[in-house]
């Protein structure tokens, strides 16, 4: 059983089907397009809810336009951590699951893809904490200029945009670092016990 079809067994329910959002992450996951265009759309209708009077087409090309370095980004980086889980969307989204739900795979070839994305994430978000100090500063810069120069219902828009957004960003890197950071010491720790890693 290769690692997708083991990780789909496991995240089956009762009813032999995965639970909704485990179905939406796994169509996500293997679709970096749709991820990409989801995010345009999201972005484009926040900008017209707080800067309303352009055309959504319009507000949607600009926002493409200034996002083609962030999606070249992540484009290159989905095709490090595809190439350290083994080459495919399916074993990246298997990997993936496997972390969000603390599975330390068994299989040899598993466990040496498990181990490169671990570390290779790792390392990308070495920087996280500076990175967010200074998401914190621009957001923060952008929305007194917001209070100074716009009116009040944009300031308060782009004061609240703000806070979830630096909120959600320190949150989830938090989550994200712990479940890394302890798939490392269960894979070491599984490396240094044969006997539990066979039991």
């Amino acid at each position: 059983m290769t690692l997708s079809e083991s990780k789909r067994v496991q995240t089956t329910g009762r009813d032999g089907r995965a639970p909704m959002t485990e179905r939406v992450g796994l169509f996500l996951g293997r679709r970096l397009w749709l991820q990409v265009l989801l995010s345009l759309l999201a972005a484009s209708a926040l900008i017209m809810l707080l800067f309303p009077g352009r055309s959504f087409a319009s507000v949607l090309l600009r926002t493409a336009v200034t996002s083609v370095g962030a999606i070249a980004v992540l484009v290159a980086r989905r095709r490090r951590e595809k190439r350290a889980a083994g080459g495919s969307a399916d074993d990246l989204v298997s990997l993936d699951l496997g972390l969000r739900h603390g599975e330390v795979p068994d299989a040899p070839r598993e466990r040496r893809a498990m181990r490169d994305l671990v570390a290779q994430r790792l390392h990308q978000t070495r920087h996280r904490r500076a990175a967010l100090v200074l998401l914190v500063l621009l957001f923060g810069g952008l929305t007194v200029l917001l209070a100074l120069t716009g009116d009040a219902r944009q300031s308060i828009g782009f004061g609240v945009l703000t806070v979830v957004f630096v909120g959600w960003m320190a949150f989830q890197g938090h989550v994200q670092d712990r479940r890394l950071r302890a798939m490392r010491a269960a894979l070491a720790d599984t490396d240094d016990d044969p006997a539990g890693r066979a039991g």
